[in-house]
C-alpha cells in the first residue's frame, strides 16, 4: 500500500505513515531484545541474575509500558499527537541507551521501567495520528500498515542478536536500540505534522480538570460499555500474543515435536502475523471494522484449538501460520476499532487506555503458559486455554456495539457517538 493511498495530505501528511511506522517498530524491538540478552545474562551470571530475577526484569518493563500507554495516551489529547510522540520516542531511546551502562540488576530494571513509559505511549499516539490523517474508508488499512512495523522490529532485533551479541556483547543491543532516535527525532521535528482533527478541537487546557477530561470522556453516556469491552478485548488479545510468542516452542516440544521444528513454528507464527496484518486492513475497509474484529478473533480461536491436534507434515505449519495470521492482526483491528468509536478529542486517550489495559494481558500471557507448562498439561490444554481466550475476545468485541464518530464541537460538552 502506498502512503498516498492512506493519507489525506499531499505534503506533510506523506510523512505520517513512515514516521509512525518507525515509532511502532521500536515496540517490536522491545518485544524481542530482552529475550535475546537474558540467556547471556543468565549464562554469565551477570549481577548474579537467576531465572526469577530475569522474570522480574521482563515484568517491570511491561508494567512501565502499561502505565505509559495510559498516561501518555491521555496527555496526547491535551498537548497534541506530534509533541507526545516526540517525547515518547525521546524518553524510550534515552533510557534504552542507559540500559547499556546499568551497573546492577536493580538499575537495569529501573531503566527498563522508565523506557517502558515512553515506549507504551508510542503505539496509541502513532495510531491516533495515523487514523486522523487517513482518508475516509482507509483507516483500517492505515492502522494495520503501521502495525507491520511491530513485527518487522521483532524480526530485525532477533537477527541483530545473532550477529551482534557474540562479537560486541549484550550491552551493544541497547546502544543499537537507541540509535534510531538520532535519525527519527530530527525527521519528526522537521516533517511530522500535527493532526488537523486535534487542532480543530484544541483549546486551552491548563488545569488538572482539563488533563483528566479526556479520561472522563471515555465513560460518558453511550461510551461506558464500549470502553470496558475494548479493555477486555485488548487484555485477551495481548495475552494471546505474548503467551504464544513466549511459550509456543516449549508447548510444541511438549507435544513431541523436535526442537528445530518447534522454533521454526515460532517463525511461522510471526510470518503469519505479517500476512494477517496486510489482509486484515483491506478486509476491515471493505467489510467494516466491527465484523472484522469479531471474525478475526473467532478464527483465531478455531485455529488455536486445532493446534491441540497433532497434525501430520505440513499441516501443523499451515495451522500455525493461520493462527498467527488471525491472532496478531486481530489486536491491530482492535486499535482500528477504537479509532472509529471515540471522538477526536478523546481518541488517543481511548487508544492509550485500551493499549495500557492490554499490557496487563501481556504480563498474564507468559504466566498462563508457564503455569500450564510447569503442570505438564500445556499440550493440549494450553491450546484449549488460548482458544477460549480468543473466543472471549470475540464476545467482548461484539459487546462494543455499533458506533460512528463525530467531530468534537468546540466547547466543554462532548456528545456520545451516534448509533448506526
Amino acid at each position: 500500500m502506498s502512503i498516498g493511498e492512506v493519507t489525506g495530505e499531499p505534503s506533510g501528511g506523506r510523512w505520517v505513515i513512515p514516521l509512525c511506522w518507525a515509532a511502532v517498530l521500536l515496540d517490536g524491538f522491545d518485544l524481542v531484545v530482552l529475550g535475546t540478552v537474558l540467556p547471556v545474562l543468565l549464562q554469565l551470571e551477570v549481577w548474579d541474575l537467576d531465572p526469577d530475577g530475569a522474570a522480574m526484569l521482563s515484568t517491570v518493563g511491561l508494567i512501565g509500558m502499561a502505565i505509559g500507554a495510559m498516561t501518555i495516551g491521555t496527555v496526547t489529547d491535551v498537548i497534541g499527537r506530534r509533541k507526545a510522540l516526540l517525547l515518547a520516542v525521546l524518553e524510550f531511546s534515552l533510557f534504552t541507551l542507559l540500559c547499556a551502562f546499568a551497573p546492577s540488576a536493580f538499575v537495569f530494571g529501573l531503566f527498563r521501567f522508565l523506557a517502558g513509559l515512553g515506549l507504551g505511549g508510542c503505539l496509541p499516539t502513532a495510531i491516533a495520528l495515523v487514523t486522523e490523517h487517513a482518508r475516509a474508508g482507509k483507516r483500517g488499512s492505515a492502522t494495520t500498515t503501521i502495525m507491520t512495523g511491530y513485527h518487522v522490529g521483532a524480526v530485525l532485533t532477533a537477527l541483530l542478536g545473532i550477529v551482534v551479541i557474540r562479537p560486541l556483547g549484550w550491552r551493544a543491543m541497547f546502544v543499537i536500540g537507541a540509535a534510531p532516535a538520532l535519525v527519527v527525532i530530527p525527521l519528526m521535528l522537521r516533517y511530522l505534522p500535527e493532526s488537523g482533527s486535534f487542532l480543530e478541537v484544541a483549546r486551552p487546557r491548563r488545569s488538572l480538570r482539563h488533563v483528566l477530561g479526556p479520561v472522563a470522556s471515555l465513560f460518558r453516556p453511550g461510551l461506558m460499555r464500549p470502553t470496558l469491552a475494548f479493555w477486555v478485548t485488548s487484555f485477551m488479545g495481548l495475552l494471546l500474543i505474548y503467551g504464544l510468542n513466549t511459550w509456543l516452542p516449549a508447548m510444541m516440544r511438549q507435544a513431541g515435536y523436535e526442537l528445530g521444528a518447534a522454533l521454526s513454528m515460532l517463525l511461522t507464527l510471526n510470518v503469519g502475523a505479517v500476512i494477517g496484518l496486510v489482509l486484515a486492513g483491506h478486509v476491515a475497509d471493505w467489510l467494516g471494522v466491527r465484523p472484522s474484529v469479531i471474525g478475526w478473533f473467532s478464527a483465531a480461536a478455531v485455529f488455536l484449538a486445532l493446534l491441540s491436534v497433532r497434525l501430520p507434515g505440513a499441516g501443523v505449519y499451515g495451522a500455525v501460520l493461520l493462527a498467527g495470521c488471525f491472532v496478531f492482526s486481530a489486536q491491530a483491528l482492535v486499535y482500528a476499532y477504537v479509532g472509529r468509536v471515540y471522538l477526536d478529542g478523546s481518541r488517543a486517550t481511548g487508544l492509550g487506555w485500551t493499549a495500557g489495559v492490554g499490557r496487563l494481558g501481556a504480563i498474564c500471557g507468559p504466566i498462563v503458559g508457564g503455569t500450564l507448562l510447569d503442570a505438564g498439561v500445556a499440550y493440549p490444554w494450553g491450546f484449549y486455554a488460548f482458544a477460549i481466550v480468543g473466543a472471549l475476545a470475540a464476545i467482548a468485541a461484539a459487546a462494543v456495539g455499533r458506533a460512528s464518530p463525530r467531530r468534537e464541537p468546540t466547547g466543554a460538552s462532548l456528545p456520545a457517538p451516534t448509533k448506526c
